[in-house]
């Protein structure tokens, strides 16, 4: 049970495995490897979902989402939260439709009569979005948990498995009966309870390359004596192995792929990562493992924020070495820099400090570029930062560039 590798390793080891290395044939291999891709609705820049992919393929577009959507081999459901998951896991998502099916809640209590005659109406009339159904007390409130009685009653059909995403127009999802979305080949067995935490555990350890009994389950309710059962099986079997960790001054056991091989180089690259990215969305573990205290300040009242509304993690080689809060300036075409703020301990290199920034910059403004123009910005600007020999770097590109 020791510990095979350092904590770098691990990061690179979770780096390779989250396809930020070496970039797969398509999107829907991609998907199937990170085995969800969360849905976010905050626009500030491109949405979460599309800069995960992004960050991953560097040719990729929106319409390669559209399009993998109309083919049928990623569908729209709940992982630990909504989601795009890969069509060949649609029998696992049974598992929490039979759950609600027989009286489990996701949101809302289910009102029967609301569902039968909105699953009757798209049953007649085709696909429908819920901005295409009216009811007498409709107000604009702006409050989600104060939706219409028949948006609720997509949602609840949709959790129950009865609809389906068809696909989105405008972000608004349009629900068609499950009959009439789902490809005919797919297996629609449900999973027993082995075969899901197996399925679980298979999929976090091929996607992150190890983790605990917590992070397997994240944000899952009432799995956490199967898993670890299922687990203990894994291991006896040999099909997974596992380590003790006690440096968070409490031991936990983690889990891995005994097959996996450490990456042999890491490249002279700046990844900027979404707040909701698969690598940093469990803040625990990325503070525990590679050192680097996260939190996504969207939901903190403005006067309390440190870093700014949507500050992106900044990944730079094998570490995390600060984050830059960002904004799509659509009127003007520009990419606000609103601020960058560069954590010096994880960058400064003792023997030569310059040369250490300079190849940072050098690989910071590529990153920034490449995502200047997935914004559909034509240049980006530089409001705040808190090192200034990196600040002065930056603007003699922009000076240069202009």
């Amino acid at each position: 049970m020791t510990n095979p590798y350092s904590a770098k390793q691990w990061l690179q080891l979770n780096m390779q495995q989250q396809g930020l290395l070496q970039p797969l044939a398509s999107l829907p291999k991609l998907i199937q490897q990170l085995s969800y891709v969360q849905i976010d609705s905050i626009n500030v820049v491109e949405r979460a979902h599309h800069h995960v992919l992004h960050s991953r393929l560097p040719e990729y577009s929106a319409t390669m989402l559209d399009d993998a959507m109309s083919d049928k081999t990623v569908f729209e459901y709940w992982s630990h939260a909504a989601a795009y998951l890969p069509i060949e896991d649609y029998r696992f998502s049974l598992y929490r439709k039979q759950q609600l099916q027989q009286g489990g809640k996701h949101w809302f209590e289910p009102e029967h009569k609301v569902m039968r005659e909105v699953k009757a109406r798209i049953s007649a009339e085709g696909p429908l979005k819920a901005s295409q159904f009216t009811h007498e007390s409709d107000t604009k409130n702006g409050t989600w948990w104060d939706w219409k009685p028949a948006k609720k009653a997509l949602e609840q059909l949709f959790m129950q498995g009865e609809l389906m995403v068809a696909r989105r127009d405008k972000f608004q999802k349009v629900y068609d009966l499950t009959e009439r979305v789902l490809p005919k080949h797919i297996d629609t067995t449900a999973p027993s309870d082995t075969e899901f935490a197996q399925h679980l555990i298979q999929r976090y350890l091929s996607a992150h390359g190890f983790g605990n009994l917590q992070q397997i389950q994240y944000l899952r309710k009432g799995l956490k004596p199967l898993l670890s059962k299922t687990l203990a099986q894994l291991c006896e079997q040999g099909d997974i192995a596992s380590f003790t960790d006690s440096s968070a001054n409490t031991q936990h056991v983690y889990f891995y792929q005994p097959t996996l091989t450490l990456p042999t180089a890491i490249p002279n690259k700046v990844w900027l990562l979404n707040p909701f990215d698969n690598l940093v969305i469990q803040r625990q573990k990325l503070r525990q493992w590679f050192g680097f205290d996260y939190q996504i300040e969207v939901y903190v009242p403005e006067a309390k924020r440190q870093f700014g509304y949507y500050s992106l993690p900044i990944l730079w080689r094998d570490g995390f070495v600060g984050r830059v809060d960002v904004k799509a300036d659509r009127k003007n075409h520009c990419l606000l820099l609103q601020n960058l703020h560069i954590e010096m301990q994880t960058l400064t290199n003792q023997h030569d400090e310059l040369n250490d920034k300079a190849h940072f910059v050098s690989a910071l403004i590529e990153a920034i570029n490449h995502y200047c123009t997935f914004n559909n910005c034509q240049r980006w600007q530089l409001i705040q930062c808190n090192d200034k020999t990196i600040a002065k770097m930056l603007l003699k590109a922009i000076q240069q560039s202009s």
